[in-house]
């Protein structure tokens, strides 16, 4: 590769991600980024409200996705000097892995439960749609935006191709555990990213990424991981608390729009309004966190009193208690659930909207997409065939919350003696 003029982004994790303009494939992916489509993922924050909880958790889903292609590069490329026959698919994963989260809405996948959207229907939406990105894409190969979103559906041909950008070991999670792992102040949460991508290969004959069994502890590393942020980040009970909060906020707003009683302008609308999966695109691209914040912002002085209450809630961190009730029995979390809508209803309160059950899943490691191959003498094995570690990590685990304001008086949870709850501050 000759020497062209390069483009640097500084990351905290990865150093200086370079791309070079003498590598086509690289100074397509530099174009992709300067896209608008592309730039809007600076406005939407990687966790979410999670920064009402770990003030640090305020990267973006730009950073996020430019770490995913850099941790694609380095796997590719690592991949392909040893299988000369992937090379030409390094276009493929690494426009798959920089544009593979371009579908997130407003506050990432809190706007999936508040809104009901998918972002990944509306990532394959801007691959095919969106004139800035198809259009460079078609120009590097007319093919290229096909096989980007044969990615996202692992419909590729080759699994390898997929299984980088979305399965049980890819890049996107790779990069969102070490990110959120630091932005957050999670210790727990780092990996040895340079162990992991050794043990990485290929297998020719079934066409699968798969691992190295000397690198099966690093794998057994990564999943522990996985499942400790999970528990103690992403369904972290505050997280919960802000995202009740942002449902309420715009499950009234949508009311008092019908009845002609909101201002809103016709991005909020729209989305409020209409089926979300149905909006055109460039209604639905504008949408991001700084204009659904600047809502809030406003209605926080709405004469409705529910509609500003939540909206002061979620804006000056006053959020309700997260009580978890997991080991209450299903009847004894609807009495404790009963007593608390009692005390509301009696003060007047619409009990409903400020309390309620959450429930969160921790799924551990699973056999989805084809699972975590190890390279044994035996041949390819299950990595939870060998490994007690990832057998006791595949059992799913549900935990149930209470949520309730901090001014109501909640009964006693039955909570075996071997269990101490995690706080909800």
């Amino acid at each position: 590769m000759g020497t062209g003029k390069t483009r640097t982004y500084h990351d905290p994790l990865h150093g200086a991600i370079t791309l070079n303009s003498a590598d086509p494939v690289e100074a397509l992916l530099t174009e992709l980024i300067e896209t608008s489509v592309f730039q809007r993922l600076r406005r939407i924050r990687q966790l979410g409200p999670a920064s009402l909880t770990f003030h640090g958790a305020e990267t973006s889903r730009f950073t996020h996705s430019l770490g995913v292609m850099a941790v694609a590069r380095r796997a590719f490329d690592h991949l392909a000097e040893r299988h000369e026959e992937l090379r030409s698919h390094r276009a493929t994963v690494l426009c798959a892995a920089l544009l593979h989260d371009t579908g997130h809405g407003p506050f990432s996948h809190t706007a999936e439960e508040v809104f009901g959207s998918h972002h990944e229907q509306w990532t394959m939406a801007i691959i095919e749609k969106s004139p800035e990105i198809r259009n460079l894409l078609n120009r590097y190969s007319p093919d290229l935006w096909q096989s980007v979103t044969e990615v996202y559906t692992h419909t590729h041909p080759i699994p390898c191709v997929w299984q980088l950008v979305s399965s049980q070991l890819d890049c996107d999670r790779i990069d969102y555990l070490m990110r959120d792992s630091y932005f957050t102040g999670a210790s727990y949460g780092q990996l040895d990213l340079d162990r992991i991508l050794l043990a990485l290969n290929y297998d020719r004959p079934s066409q699968q990424l798969i691992v190295e069994q000397k690198g099966l502890a690093a794998i057994e590393h990564y999943l522990v991981v996985r499942s400790f942020m999970y528990a103690q980040i992403y369904n972290h009970p505050k997280n919960l608390s802000a995202t009740w909060i942002l449902e309420q906020a715009f499950t009234r707003a949508r009311e008092l729009w019908q009845r002609g009683e909101l201002v809103a302008d016709e991005t909020v609308t729209a989305w409020m309004t209409e089926p979300i999966d149905q909006l055109p695109l460039a209604t639905y691209l504008a949408g991001d966190d700084i204009v659904f914040t600047y809502h809030v912002q406003r209605w926080q002085n709405h004469r409705d009193p529910t509609l500003a209450d939540f909206c002061q809630r979620f804006i000056n961190r006053k959020l309700l208690k997260a009580l978890e009730v997991t080991y209450a029995t299903p009847t004894e979390q609807e009495s404790l659930l009963a007593n608390v809508q009692q005390q509301l209803a009696g003060e007047g309160v619409e009990a409903h909207r400020y309390s309620g059950l959450r429930h969160t899943w921790s799924k551990g490691y699973s056999t989805y997409q084809q699972g975590i191959k190890i390279k044994t003498r035996r041949g390819l094995q299950e990595i939870n065939h060998l490994s007690a570690m990832v057998q006791a990590l595949s059992k799913p685990a549900q935990r149930t919350w209470l949520i309730y304001p901090k001014e109501v008086t909640v009964g006693v949870c039955p909570v075996p003696a071997r269990y101490v709850p995690i706080p909800a501050d």
